[in-house]
């Protein structure tokens, strides 16, 4: 039985993957801190004999060496993200800091290296869509929300630097827009998390900037799908891979395509635009979208799931974690009573 370690698996992908995994008959290693990770995400996995759980941070070098001890692949997806409402120090250290050491440790058990970087690292580059030889396009180092993406861009490097000296296989997963069930609730979870929820609440859905700035948005289970066919599949070995939905929405769209799905009118009256300017100096990338071309040709990856029936596969499960969290949800729309 091969045995997989995934930092950040109480996270979003990580408790996705380390079920799929666990389906396909891998034994897993669990890492996480539980600083992001949600203790709800974990409770199928923790039941399952073939997961072991460390709740260690991935900066701590002994504890991640020890952890990984007997894993021929480790999935490294544990980070902090963009800093909007905070400094970007925890981006930059706990990213770099804790990518070195799944790196040392990947040395010490002769390990594949699978590490989530993201689409953020194409930055301001305007010519979409992006493939993986696109240039990467990064501002200032004033604007904070850039620390995300160069943490990354970091660890790409660095992965590459070390499969060199080292010889061990590595494979950088750029992401383009994750959502889903055991999705984060707040910003952390991206746009989609935070609309549902105020959707649910016949609140006003704050949308940042005009709007107009543009994503794909990936179901979790096409991630995870593309996830494995990089761990089991060594044509994938020392590339960066783009894993996304290729069809393009705006944020407003979004905003309107959730309102309508939760609540079956027109949300006109109910988005409201939240300047840049809230942030302190700020800039955002205005489309963001894959060419999924090598991820096709090499791995046979192709997303499956449409943006509205995934929108509702997630509705269906955020009003259940809400209800497990304590949230009251008085208004349920119909179609999901029905289901």
């Amino acid at each position: 039985m091969k045995k997989i370690l995934i930092t950040g698996v109480a996270g979003f992908i990580g408790s996705n993957l380390a079920h799929a995994l666990l389906d396909k008959g891998y034994q897993i290693v669990g890492v996480d801190n539980m600083s992001q990770g949600e203790k709800l995400n974990l409770e199928p996995l923790i039941k399952n004999p073939n997961f072991e759980m460390h709740y260690i941070d991935i900066r701590d070098e002994a504890a991640l060496t020890k952890a990984s001890v007997g894993c021929k692949t480790l999935v490294h997806l544990a980070a902090y993200k963009i800093p909007r409402y905070t400094d970007a120090l925890d981006t930059l250290l706990i990213n770099s800091l804790g990518s070195e050491n799944v790196l040392k440790a990947a040395i010490d058990q002769g390990a594949k290296v699978v590490a989530a970087s993201t689409s953020d690292v194409y930055g301001k580059n305007p010519d979409v869509p992006f493939n993986e030889n696109s240039n990467l396009v990064i501002g200032n180092p004033d604007v904070k929300r850039w620390a995300y993406a160069i943490s990354k861009m970091f660890e790409e490097q660095m992965m590459f630097a070390y499969q060199q000296r080292y010889g061990i296989p590595v494979v950088a997963l750029r992401f383009f827009g994750g959502y889903g069930p055991n999705q984060n609730l707040t910003w952390w979870g991206g746009p989609q998390s935070v609309f549902i929820n105020k959707a649910l609440d016949n609140e006003e859905i704050e949308v940042h900037g005009d709007g107009s700035q543009t994503r794909s948005f990936t179901f979790i289970s096409d991630h995870v799908n593309g996830i494995i066919r990089t761990i089991e599949q060594d044509a994938a070995n020392n590339l960066v891979f783009n894993l996304g939905n290729t069809r393009e929405i705006s944020i407003t769209g979004l905003a309107q395509l959730i309102w309508r799905l939760v609540r079956g009118d027109d949300s006109t009256q109910k988005i409201k635009l939240i300047p840049y300017e809230t942030f302190g100096k700020y800039e955002d990338v205005m489309r963001r979208i894959p060419d999924i071309t090598r991820a096709r040709t090499l791995l046979g990856f192709e997303p499956e799931v449409d943006l509205e029936d995934g929108l509702r596969r997630t509705i269906i499960w955020q009003i259940e974690r809400r209800r497990q969290l304590g949230i009251p949800t008085p208004f349920i729309p119909s179609w999901v009573e029905q289901n």
